[in-house]
């Protein structure tokens, strides 16, 4: 699911290099935090969130078809 979420990110942004997820294991579900460059930010929120509900999605199939849960956070960095 890692890989999945990364690979969708970095084909989004003008700034791949600075993607980043990581994943956090809980008992009940898995959280990825996903970090982006401050001028991608817009480009992965989208218009009224369209475009970071599909990826949170795409990681809920995946996700299903395993047996596990998992959502994804994005994190908002100082640099803007």
């Amino acid at each position: 699911m890692k890989d999945l979420v990364e690979y969708v990110v970095k084909s989004l942004v003008e700034a791949p290099d600075e993607v980043s997820v990581a994943e956090m294991d809980d008992a009940e579900e898995t959280v990825l935090e996903l970090t982006v460059a401050g001028p991608d930010m817009g480009r992965i929120i989208g218009k009224s969130g369209r475009v970071i509900n599909a990826i949170r999605t795409l990681a809920q199939v995946a996700a299903a078809k395993q047996g596990k849960r998992v959502s994804v956070e994005l994190i908002e960095t100082g640099d803007r």
